[in-house]
């Protein structure tokens, strides 16, 4: 696999509202390239929009080292309590942001099998499930800050990408 197998900013998948998948919808072959990526990436978490595909499927790389694959997934619930994580992005390398995300959620999602499930999330799980997701929606770690720091982290990013690269 190549580098560009993940989508970078500013791809317009990346921006893109993914769409539901459905039940009768073959969707092993992008599961299975998603966790093979995931793993050459050592992430923690992927969605399809990240690889080209602008379809409601992100996998988790659990604690334990299991990808698990939710397709539709969906928050209904988030606690007010909150916590301030650093985060990174594979589709926007070399960028660490804090950001605020609730401690704990609720989300309901297909198996790979079609079977409706919910998940109880908190911590690193959580926080995991609401980046991923935010990327079904179009939106990535940099529209958490404001418009002053959007502009530092996008100069030292493309400097990064374009210039230091060469």
């Amino acid at each position: 696999m190549k580098k560009k197998d993940i989508l970078t900013y500013y791809h317009p998948v990346l921006r893109r509202k993914a769409k539901e998948v459905s039940a009768e919808e073959e969707t092993g072959v992008l599961i299975k390239k998603m966790k093979k990526v995931l793993k050459k990436e050592e992430g923690v978490g992927l969605a399809a929009p990240q690889i080209g595909a602008a379809k409601r499927v992100v996998i988790v790389n659990t604690a334990d080292e299991q990808m698990v694959a939710f397709l539709n997934p969906v928050i209904k619930e988030k606690s007010k309590e909150t916590t301030v994580v650093k985060e990174g992005c594979l589709s926007v390398r070399g960028v660490w942001i804090n950001v605020e995300r609730s401690r704990k959620v609720t989300a309901e999602f297909l198996t790979e099998e079609g079977k409706k499930m919910e998940i109880e999330a908190e911590g690193m799980m959580a926080t995991i499930l609401q980046h991923e997701i935010d990327h079904l929606e179009g939106k990535l770690i940099i529209d958490k800050v404001n418009f002053l720091q959007k502009i530092k982290i996008l100069a030292s990013y493309y400097f990064q990408k374009y210039v230091r690269a060469r």
